[in-house]
């Protein structure tokens, strides 16, 4: 938070109306020590202590915020006792008609200048005799105190409007660029895929081939124990890039949400053997990237597990919207789970061990279920703030 552009505006009325209280207790002391003034010592030790408690609240006021109106109380009881005893006290109403206006609730700052108007103008006519001058002065004294008053409230709402505003700007700033900065690492993890699968991949795939070449060219070469486990290892590790490839390219979110996603990979696992199914419960909400490409990365490597392993005919996935949570349910027909072998797929990337990993990685929970006729892979993940993103925001997450 930047500090309010009023902040000097502020310091200036105050330091002003500091001025202004020492300023006229000042001219009542003096004109209660010339000579004929009545009661000189009273009025000097009545004014002292207006100054001092006066001060007092100024300085200690905004620490100790419940006690205002017992110094607001105060103040005004001595200026009471300063008005009976010298005839310029009413002059201190025009400091007293700020603190009103900008302490007390509005149903009572204004008749609150009002009273302290009407003591002020019996004040000058029971001490100097009645005149227009006495009426006039404090009337006019307390409209220019509450158009300064009023004027500054105006102010005050309208740089409070700027500061919100500023503060909008800068928080949109910062999530630009938190987005920026995403996008960039997904550009450079795109980049990087494509650089492992034309180089690393592709070398591995040469590799393999080769070997296999050499296998089929001499069944009985004498080195062929070795060349055989060259050409596996190979396998192996083309497998294993395979998955890095697939960890490192983007998600498939190109559509306008997370549903769309997750129908496409339902239409492309669909065959003639296999019936595929997306069902999508609750209001659908914007979540978060990380969420929502950890939920497409499980649902197409619980699909690639059924397409290749269960056998099944039919295959429905559940996606729902919770009020704290938002689950995904991937639920087959097929032979039922072998979870040794179901650990690993032709491309490396999509067995349970990864999908649990990358639920736990997102603060979620995964459970498994399977028997022969019925398997389901059910995810799970909390919507804490921060995961649901407003729609608006939806084509920056794009």
């Amino acid at each position: 938070m930047h500090p309010s552009p009023l902040t000097p505006v502020v310091t200036a009325l105050r330091l002003g109306l500091h001025l202004l209280m020492t300023v006229l207790a000042a001219v009542v002391v003096v004109r209660a020590l010339l000579p004929g003034a009545p009661h000189p010592v009273p009025v000097v030790v009545l004014a002292a202590a207006f100054l001092l408690v006066y001060f007092a609240g100024a300085f200690f006021g905004d620490r100790r915020r419940g006690a205002l109106p017992v110094w607001l109380g105060t103040l005004t009881l001595l200026w009471l006792g300063l008005v009976v005893l010298a005839p310029d006290a009413g002059y201190l109403a025009f400091g007293l008609f700020f603190l009103y206006l900008h302490l007390l609730p509005r149903p009572w700052s204004l008749p609150a200048v009002v009273a302290a108007t009407s003591v002020a103008v019996v004040g000058f006519g029971v001490h100097n005799g009645w005149s227009v001058a006495g009426v006039v002065g404090p009337v006019i004294g307390a409209a220019v105190a509450v158009g300064i008053g009023l004027g500054y409230e105006a102010l005050f709402r309208e740089f409070a409007e700027r500061q919100r505003l500023i503060d909008e700007l800068l928080s949109t700033r910062a999530t630009l660029a938190d987005r920026e900065r995403a996008a960039g690492r997904l550009a450079e993890r795109e980049r990087l895929a494509q650089e492992i699968h034309d180089t690393v991949a592709q070398g591995l795939s040469s590799i393999q081939l080769l070997l296999h070449a050499a296998e089929r060219a001499d069944p009985q070469h004498p080195a062929l124990p070795q060349i055989r486990l060259a050409r596996e290892t190979a396998a192996e590790n083309l497998a294993e890039t395979r998955g890095l490839i697939a960890e490192l390219a983007p998600v498939p979110l190109e559509g306008s949400s997370l549903a769309e996603a997750l129908e496409r990979i339902c239409r492309r696992a669909e065959t003639p053997s296999l019936r595929t199914q997306l069902v999508v419960e609750g209001e659908p909400e914007r979540l978060a990237m990380p969420i929502e490409a950890a939920l497409v990365r499980i649902a197409q490597g619980a699909v690639a597990n059924v397409v290749q392993h269960a056998n099944a005919g039919r295959m429905r996935l559940t996606l729902t919207y919770a009020d704290t949570d938002v689950h995904l349910d991937v639920v087959d027909d097929g032979v039922g789970m072998d979870r040794e072998a179901s650990a690993r797929t032709a491309s490396g990337g999509f067995g349970l061990p990864a999908m649990r990993a990358r639920v736990e990685q997102q603060g979620g929970s995964m459970a498994v279920e399977s028997e022969p006729g019925h398997t389901a892979v059910s995810v799970s993940f909390p919507l804490v703030p921060g995961t649901v993103v407003a729609e608006s925001d939806s084509a920056a997450d794009e």
